[in-house]
């Protein structure tokens, strides 16, 4: 897969995770596609040095997520 298609590929999987945020789909759901997204920007970082940058940017925006949804998806009485 050429880096241009590996971007969009990325930027498709954070547009689905969106989507599912904004439908309000289960955690779990969520947290599956930001896991799906860091493995495949982790493997583009690794696979195009030159590209390393923004597959990093999409990395942190990915574990960010993944944080947030974990957070959200403890009980309340286990965030205290």
């Amino acid at each position: 897969m050429e880096p241009v298609e590996k971007e969009r590929a990325l930027l498709e999987r954070l547009d689905r995770i969106d989507g599912l945020r904004r439908e309000d789909a289960p955690a779990t759901v969520l947290l599956d596609e930001v896991r799906s997204l860091l493995a495949e920007a982790e493997a583009w970082a690794q696979e195009d040095p030159r590209e390393r940058s923004r597959a990093l940017d999409a990395i942190e925006q990915g574990r960010d997520a993944l944080a947030a949804g974990e957070e959200a998806s403890r009980p309340a009485l286990a965030r205290t």
